[in-house]
This record gives structure tokens, C-alpha cells and sequence, in this order.
């Protein structure tokens, strides 16, 4: 069901010092710069590598706002891991087949992600205290 690790969520307070770190320190590039008001939150993919099931990145996220999911996060936690995305060919039938597990669903329902891909959201309680997310890639 997973075919890679899709991206690692790291919540940061500055978006740009953080960019900078990234693209200075280990040499990735910024593929994707979006403003997701849904999740609230101003966000950065970085490539990594390309792998047999698709690219990995890394997502760097700054909440807009402290009463965000990620600047709650951020108060409670500081910076840091905030989740892990995994890709997976049909997020409808991933949700499908967990959900029929017990683990509970944060999305019962795809929607939209970063670069217009289709992700939904486990609850971490159900899944080792890891926020969990499922990504399927947009079709090219």
C-alpha cells in the first residue's frame, strides 16, 4: 500500500531562514512554494531525491497564524518533525482499506495537498503518535 516516503512535515517559525538552511546545508532546491489557507499554513517542498515510486521531499511549514494546527503545534513543541507523508497509488482505497483496520481517519475524504496532489490524514493516537498523512501524486 505505501510506495515511498512521500515527505517529512517539519514545522518551522520562519519560512525563509529555515529555505535558506536547507538549500545551504544539504544542497536541496525548492520545487514548490504554496499558501494553504485550508491548513493554515505557508509551506515549501525541497526535492531530496527521485526513487522507483516517485520523488521525496521535504515540506517546510510555517503556520499564518498561532491558532493554526502547525503554530499550535509549534507552541506546545517548537520545531520540528510535525508529520510524515507517504505516497500511495489511490488515496480513496488507502483510506478505505485502513479505516477497516480501526485506525481512525482524521479525513474521511481526499483533498487537496501540496503541488495538487490528493492527501488525507490519519490520527496520529492510532498510529504510534505519528501524524500520518497519505499522498497521491497528481496524474501527469
Amino acid at each position: 500500500m505505501l510506495l515511498r516516503i512521500d515527505h517529512v512535515g517539519i514545522a518551522c517559525h520562519d519560512l525563509e531562514e529555515k529555505i535558506s538552511f536547507y538549500e545551504s546545508v544539504f544542497g536541496l532546491t525548492v520545487v514548490s512554494r504554496e499558501v494553504n489557507e485550508e491548513q493554515g499554513v505557508r509551506e515549501a517542498m525541497l526535492h531530496v531525491a527521485d526513487g522507483d515510486g516517485g520523488a521525496s521531499y521535504v515540506q517546510l511549514l510555517e503556520p499564518l497564524s498561532p491558532d493554526t494546527a502547525v503554530g499550535k503545534f509549534l507552541a506546545k513543541r517548537g520545531e520540528g518533525v510535525h508529520h510524515i507523508g507517504y505516497g500511495v497509488a489511490d488515496v480513496t482505497t488507502a483510506l478505505a482499506e485502513i479505516g477497516a483496520k480501526g485506525v481512525r481517519l482524521v479525513d474521511e475524504r481526499p483533498r487537496h495537498g501540496s503541488m495538487g496532489a490528493s492527501i488525507a490524514f490519519l490520527h496520529p493516537k492510532d498510529v504510534g503518535g505519528v501524524l500520518t498523512e497519505l499522498v497521491e501524486a497528481p496524474r501527469r
